[in-house]
C-alpha cells in the first residue's frame, strides 16, 4: 500500500516540473532573440562614383562601376523614410564591433547601414555632395557617407581637368558633416604585391596626409583611422601592418556582416555595387536581404 502512495507522489511531481522547463526554454529563447536583435546584422554597399547620364563624359570602363545619381537618389530616398541609420567607420566601431560605447537612444531602434565610397572620384563632389544636400534640405536630416580617399591621386587646387577630389572637397563635405574620410592606401596600390617598406609608406603616408588635410576640422583625429584594402587584398603581412596604424579594415567581397559573430575588425564585409544593381535590388539587400532569383543571394559573413 506504501509502494503505491509513493508511486502517486512521484506522478504527481511530473506535470508541475514539465512546464516550468517549458518556460525555460521559452525565457532562453526570447534572450537569443533578443541578443540577435541588438547585434544585427549590417550591410555595408561598396560605391564609387556617381554619375549623371546628362553630363557624364567618363570612360565606359569607370563608368560600369559607378551608380547612377537617379537610382542613388531613389535608394536613399527610402533607407531615410524608412528610418535608417547611416553609420560613420567609427559608429560601426564603437557600438557594434567592439561594443565599448552603449547605442545613443535616439539610434537604438534604428536600422543600421554604411553607404562607403572608394577612390575619391570628382563626381562625388559634383553628384553625390548637392544630393545629400538636398536630401537633407527635404528630410531635415544628415547622411553620413564614407570615403575611402587615396591621397596621392588628390587633384591640386588649381586643376581643373582631373577626375579625382582635391582637398578642398573633401574638407568641404567634412565641414558639412556628410563625409567620413578615411583611407584606401596612399596609391591605390595591391599591398600584398609591394615590399615591406612600400606597404609601410603606403599605410603610414595615406594617414599622415589626410590628416593633414583636414587636421584643423579633425580635433580628434577620426579621419583615416580605418582602411578599405585597395582592390580588396590582402595577406597575414598586410593585415599585420594594418594593425599597426589602422582600427579596421574594409574587405570588398560581397558578403554582409553579422556583427553578432565578427571577431576580426580587420576583415569587415562589403557588398560589392555597380551600376547594374538596380536601387530596387540594393534596398532588399538593406532590408530582409531577399534578393530576386536574377542575383546570386551575398553570404553572411562572421
Amino acid at each position: 500500500m506504501a509502494d503505491n502512495q509513493d508511486h502517486n507522489v512521484v506522478d504527481s511531481q511530473k506535470p508541475k516540473t514539465f512546464p516550468l522547463s517549458l518556460a525555460l526554454v521559452f525565457i532562453m529563447g526570447l534572450c537569443i532573440i533578443n541578443l540577435r536583435d541588438t547585434q544585427p546584422i549590417i550591410p555595408i554597399f561598396g560605391f564609387h562614383g556617381i554619375t549623371n547620364h546628362k553630363n557624364s563624359n567618363l570612360p565606359s570602363q569607370q563608368e560600369d562601376m559607378d551608380y547612377p545619381q537617379q537610382d542613388l537618389e531613389k535608394l536613399l530616398n527610402y533607407l531615410i523614410v524608412h528610418d535608417y541609420w547611416f553609420l560613420s567607420t567609427q559608429d560601426l566601431y564603437d557600438f557594434y564591433l567592439t561594443k565599448s560605447k552603449e547605442i545613443p537612444a535616439t539610434h537604438r531602434y534604428k536600422k543600421p547601414i554604411m553607404l562607403t565610397f572608394d577612390d575619391g572620384y570628382k563626381t562625388i563632389s559634383t553628384n553625390l555632395l548637392p544630393l545629400l544636400s538636398k536630401l537633407e534640405k527635404k528630410y531635415k536630416q544628415k547622411v553620413k557617407v564614407v570615403l575611402f580617399i587615396n591621397p596621392g591621386t588628390l587633384a591640386s587646387d588649381k586643376s581643373v581637368a582631373s577626375t579625382h577630389l582635391g582637398c578642398r572637397e573633401l574638407r568641404e563635405g567634412l565641414q558639412k558633416e556628410f563625409f567620413d574620410i578615411q583611407s584606401h592606401g596612399l596609391n591605390h596600390k595591391n599591398l600584398t604585391e609591394i615590399s615591406r617598406p612600400q606597404l609601410v609608406n603606403e599605410l603610414l603616408r595615406a594617414r599622415i596626409e589626410l590628416r593633414k588635410c583636414t587636421q584643423d576640422l579633425d580635433p580628434d583625429q577620426r579621419v583615416a583611422s580605418h582602411l578599405a584594402y585597395p582592390y580588396g587584398a590582402y595577406n597575414k603581412q598586410v593585415e599585420s601592418y594594418v594593425f599597426k596604424y589602422y582600427l579596421s579594415s574594409y574587405l570588398y567581397n560581397n558578403e554582409i556582416l553579422d556583427s553578432s559573430c565578427l571577431t576580426n575588425y580587420y576583415k569587415i564585409p562589403r557588398l560589392m555595387v555597380n551600376r547594374h544593381n538596380s536601387n530596387k535590388e540594393l534596398i532588399k539587400m538593406a532590408e530582409n536581404f531577399k534578393l530576386n532569383q536574377k542575383t546570386s543571394k551575398p553570404k553572411i559573413k562572421c
